[in-house]
């Protein structure tokens, strides 16, 4: 019975990272407006459970790290209780931000479970010399070196595109569906009647306005690549999420050695990818709107640097947050095109230091609630 809990336990946990952190890797193809929210969130779902079945091969160094071993006495870090303990509390931090349309840190969520349940089961036996080292280092600093990293690439590529005399036209939008045109060719010709027709304009929103490369490149659109380019740079996003995500939760399952690990992994993507589907709408509003006006090169810059680090922080084992890195690589740019919203920003970086503390109540508030049953 209370393995079936500790499964329904790690599936919740699952669901709640889904919805809050599928739809971060495509957040800049729905900021940009490259694609609609239903095909980023298709592209999401698909590429990071990819990244869920690619985590059997690739991350099983988290799955180790997050099982409470070291942390807590060997019989404490195995016991169902404390690890349900451990899922339920992540999952409610996590699942509560959401609903408040916050992007937090999963991986936040459970190192504070981890210490919560462990203080409550222990008292301060908890080993904080590991906890610190193994977790909180890499969780402080990923943010710092993701800022740092997408300033400096996306500064790169501007002075690049400057130097190569590349332009950006402003566009608008004409006709059902959307057809982005430069205004300089908003004329056109009719040829049957051999006079020029001009089509009606509409004031928008200032976010609805685009711009777009109208130049060539070896003979080919330098928008259509570089929208290519955006494309498959969020789905390697997404493909690194669920590559570093998968194994953390899998390690609540890995302790008690009541699971087969490759079939939990699969168990935990398909509760990944049904969060993300039913309940991303609103940290997507927050990540791809909200946080800086994001175009296509800036999109594809921040992606760039977010997939990088998180798939080698994935390769050697080192718990950073998808969530701290793809907010840091796009608060660098925010910092580069003058454009960041610093009400938003604080708001996430105040919920960032929260997630722990509240994981922490959350999950010592369960674990004291199984003890007395």
């Amino acid at each position: 019975m209370l393995i079936t809990l500790l499964l329904v336990a790690t599936l919740f946990l699952a669901y709640s990272n889904g919805a809050n952190d599928n739809f971060k890797g495509v957040a800049t193809l729905y900021g940009s407006g490259t694609v609609t929210y239903k095909t980023a969130i298709t592209i999401a779902t698909i590429a990071t459970f990819l990244g869920s079945i690619g985590a059997l091969f690739l991350a099983q160094g988290l799955v180790a790290s997050f099982s409470g071993k070291g942390l807590v006495p060997q019989n404490i870090a195995g016991a169902t209780d404390f690890l349900m303990s451990v899922g339920l509390g992540a999952g409610a931090t996590v699942l509560l931000a959401t609903r408040l349309g916050l992007p937090i840190s999963t991986t936040h969520s459970l190192v504070g479970g981890l210490l919560g349940a462990g203080v409550m089961a222990v008292g301060w036996d908890v080993d904080f010399y590991r906890l610190g080292g193994a977790f909180f280092i890499p969780l402080l600093v990923s943010p710092f070196i993701a800022f740092a990293l997408g300033a400096a690439v996306y500064w790169f590529f501007t002075r690049t595109r400057q130097a190569m005399g590349i332009t950006k036209e402003s566009c608008v939008c004409i006709g059902e569906p959307k057809q982005f045109v430069p205004v300089s060719h908003t004329a056109t010709s009719n040829i049957h009647l051999n006079m020029p027709i001009y089509p009606q304009l509409a004031v928008a929103d200032v976010g609805e306005c685009v711009e777009l490369y109208t130049d060539k490149v070896w003979g080919a659109s330098l928008q259509k690549l570089l929208d290519f380019a955006h494309i498959m740079s969020a789905a390697a996003v997404s493909f690194a999420r669920g590559l570093n995500d998968t194994p953390k939760i899998a390690g609540l399952l890995v302790a008690v050695q009541a699971f087969d690990i490759r079939l939990g992994m699969v168990a935990i993507g398909i509760g990944m990818a049904i969060g993300g589907l039913l309940n991303a709408r609103r940290v997507a509003e927050t990540m791809s709107k909200k946080i800086t006006e994001i175009n296509h090169g800036q999109g594809f810059s921040a992606n760039l640097v977010t997939s990088f680090l998180v798939i080698i922080a994935s390769r050697y084992g080192v718990p950073v947050s998808t969530t701290h890195v793809s907010v840091g690589s796009i608060f660098g740019i925010g910092m580069i095109s003058g454009k960041r919203n610093n009400k938003v920003i604080g708001s996430i970086l105040l919920s960032w230091l929260i997630t722990l503390p509240v994981a922490m109540v959350f999950s010592a508030l369960v674990y004291f609630c199984f003890s007395y049953l």
